[in-house]
């Protein structure tokens, strides 16, 4: 396949990785690509066959494998979905663990020129079995500035909780809190041992990028209600605190670290969600180009002398994720300002694979940095 049908395909792929869900709590399940005549000029008949057939694929999967059939909201409203079974909605309940949900889409990418597109996803259930002795507890927060109630996900590691550092994570693009609760954290958490942070998970809704926008002030409320109120609960040292996040949240602790310098010992991006201009970003990732223009932290690199302050930075990317260019740019920035960068490309791609990989080393900066902040 070459041609325009391979671009677009290229694109498809790469805001998949970047911008929807399936980066975040979906795995890739089947690709099919069937290079056709355009979509205008095909017969109904042909279109109706192809349909079928492909249903009739899906049903010979083994029973206990076979999904239910669900319609996709934003921010997947860019692509065509063929709801053609029962749909199944439960409910979030506050609880640590919850039964695995399958999700398949039929998906046909919009006027992709000899393209269709035939896309099976399924969401990932728990992914970890052990807390190595965390107690995880899910907590409905109420926002005034918000207004509306959100699920947060509050970790204390074994031990002792009063005087422990804070360590704030945000999550992923369509990924919610519980994301990244995943055996590769709680073994992490556990190794650090007392070191080890008390933990806020915060939520940032589907794709809010935790900045303020026309539909609530998300960073504010991370800023200014969800971490007093964790330093409160855990009754943790508020003087010591660090943010981090993955893809989205990655985006959203470099953003609101540089709004509030000097609150934070640490700062880190893993797999960052960066653009250096407003036409590069997803659907919903801003409102508008004045709302990216207020939140572009690569401008705010380049016009203010060590944006962050005296926090100790920490960024890393996959070898292959579609983020690392965009991402080694942004380091070169800080450090051609004199900003003290930890960087780190290593080898896989865009997604909870790779972040599992390094959540040790993740916690374990956080952890080294926060022990030592406000000593001298």
């Amino acid at each position: 396949m070459n041609g325009p049908a391979w671009v677009e395909l290229e694109s498809f792929a790469v805001d998949l990785e970047t911008g929807l869900p399936g980066v975040d709590e979906v795995q890739l399940v089947l690709l099919l690509v069937v290079v056709v005549e355009p979509l205008g000029a095909r017969r109904e008949d042909d279109r109706v066959g192809a349909e079928r057939r492909d249903l009739e694929r899906a049903a010979q999967a083994p029973e206990d494998a076979r999904p239910e059939l669900v319609d996709r909201r934003d921010p997947m409203a860019h692509i065509s979905t063929l709801r053609v079974g029962p749909i199944s909605t439960p409910q979030r309940q506050n609880v640590a663990v919850r039964r695995p949900v399958w999700l398949i889409g039929v998906a046909v990418a919009t006027v992709v020129a000899g393209v269709v597109i035939v896309l099976f996803v399924r969401s990932r259930g728990p992914r970890y079995h052990d807390t190595r002795g965390a107690q995880v507890r899910h907590v409905e927060f109420q926002s005034r500035l918000l207004g509306r109630s959100l699920d947060e996900v509050e970790v204390a590691p074994a031990g002792e909780r009063a005087g422990r550092p804070l360590l704030v994570l945000l999550h992923g693009r369509g990924m919610g809190p519980e994301g990244l609760l995943s055996d590769a954290f709680f073994s992490g958490l556990r190794r650090l041992g007392g070191a080890a942070p008390v933990v806020v998970i915060a939520n940032g809704g589907d794709h809010s990028y935790y900045h303020d926008r026309q539909d609530g002030p998300w960073g504010s409320y991370v800023l200014h209600e969800l971490i007093p109120w964790a330093i409160g609960t855990f009754h943790a040292d508020g003087q010591r605190v660090a943010i981090g996040g993955v893809s989205m949240g990655g985006f959203g602790a470099l953003d609101l670290a540089r709004l509030a310098p000097g609150r934070f010992c640490a700062v880190g991006g893993h797999s960052a969600a960066l653009w250096e201009a407003a036409g590069q970003t997803p659907s919903g990732a801003f409102d508008d180009t004045a709302d990216f223009g207020r939140h572009d932290v690569f401008r705010a690199a380049r016009g203010r002398h060590r944006p962050y302050g005296r926090a100790r930075m920490w960024l890393d990317v996959g070898s292959d994720d579609p983020f690392r260019a965009a991402d080694t740019a942004f380091v070169s920035l800080l450090r051609r300002d004199g900003e003290p960068v930890a960087f780190h490309v290593w080898p896989g791609s865009h997604n909870s694979d790779y972040w599992d990989v390094h959540m040790a080393a993740y916690l374990r900066f956080y952890a080294q940095v926060l022990a030592a902040c406000g000593q001298g």
